[in-house]
């Protein structure tokens, strides 16, 4: 049984210790509020969390979904205990909602990241990218999933759009209500790995999860007319098995996305920006007026799109402010950085007005 659902020997080696304590494996298969359902040798059941891990003022050391945990049994209609969380290979992981700073694990341990939307007027470009980069910080392969394909004028130009800030990542275009695309997506869910769904509400993502499973498991709703989005639908995270041998976790549909230690999976994303700014004539270059600014010539011969710059400004600034809340001394070393840049420019401005370093 829990072999179908990723259970391996390097798993097995991880939970040693556990089984030395008479504790069972199990991997969380549904999140509620209320607690958790798990997959265990035998079979389905519901659990709670210790309270140690619950009150944990780390978020990211409760259980979520995905995740593969050494759990207490105990007898029906008691619920399981889950005592430890095994590490986890990934983590699809966002700043939680709110004015806290803390994280929130969304999925955990997936192999690929379907980033699903809808190709009528939601479509937007620059949250694909914020999608984008934190699947790449999760460790998880991104698919970009264009849904809702029949419903779209001049499909094929808008895959042309997604593809130019993919960066590799595969974009597919699908109908799933009619079947169109549904090979291409199945294409990418291997037996035992896990794949997950993560989208705005309404994109479709339920829909997408019945068609590859052939039966109606997740609740799904009906355009809006008002402005072509569907209906939320889904209000928990689940973990499918399908018929194929692999499995697709659904997720509710995200008002927002904010980053959460995403630097490296915006350095991927923004790879071509980043050799950009190497090429720079200084190290500390803010890319406005400074002389041999590589950024800017890209912008101004057309290299470089306006739109895609401003997305890298806004993605590093935001993860730059979430730092300097976190740590003072990140604070200063902006701060730094700023007063560096800002005597390289009123440097550069004095030269070419012509006066000398004395004036």
């Amino acid at each position: 049984m829990l072999t179908q659902y990723g259970w391996s020997d390097g798993l097995q080696r991880d939970f040693a210790p556990y089984a030395a304590q008479g504790l069972k494996a199990g991997r969380v298969i549904v999140q509620q509020r209320g607690g958790y359902r798990l997959i265990t040798e035998d079979g389905e059941a519901d659990a709670k969390a210790a309270g140690r891990l619950m009150k944990s003022p780390e978020e990211m050391a409760r259980p979520a979904v995905g995740d593969w945990v050494a759990y207490e049994p105990r007898r029906a209609p008691e619920p399981a205990f889950i005592q430890h969380v095994l590490p986890r290979a990934t983590a699809f992981v966002r700043k939680a909602a709110g004015r806290g700073t803390h994280a929130q694990v969304v999925a955990a341990n997936v192999d690929v990241a379907f980033l699903v939307t809808s190709l009528n007027t939601d479509l937007s470009l620059r949250r694909l990218e914020r999608y984008l980069a934190t699947a790449h910080e999760s460790g998880a392969r991104p698919v970009i999933v264009l849904t809702k394909a029949d419903l779209a004028d001049d499909v094929a130009a808008r895959v042309a759009e997604v593809e130019a800030i993919a960066q590799g990542a595969p974009v597919l275009a699908i109908a799933a209500k009619r079947g169109e695309g549904l090979e291409a997506v199945a294409a990418h869910l291997e037996p035992g790995k896990t794949a997950v769904l993560l989208g705005m509400s309404g994109a479709g993502k339920s829909t997408l999860l019945n068609a590859l499973a052939g039966t109606e498991r997740m609740a799904t709703g009906e355009i809006r007319e008002h402005d072509e989005r569907g209906r939320h639908t889904t209000t928990h995270r689940e973990l499918v098995l399908l018929p194929s041998g692999g499995l697709i976790l659904d997720t509710p549909g995200m008002r927002e996305l904010a980053l959460w230690e995403a630097d490296a999976g915006v350095a991927t994303l923004f790879s071509d920006i980043e050799a950009l700014e190497a090429e720079c004539r200084f190290s500390d270059c803010g890319h406005d007026r400074e002389p041999g600014c590589a950024v800017r010539a890209a912008l101004e011969d057309g290299r470089l799109d306006p739109g895609r710059w401003a997305s890298f400004q806004k993605l590093r600034a935001e993860l730059a402010h979430e730092r300097r809340k976190e740590d003072p001394r990140a604070a200063q070393e902006n701060r730094r950085l700023w007063a560096s840049r800002h005597k390289t420019a009123k440097a550069w401005s004095k030269q070419k007005r012509g006066f000398g370093e004395d004036e």
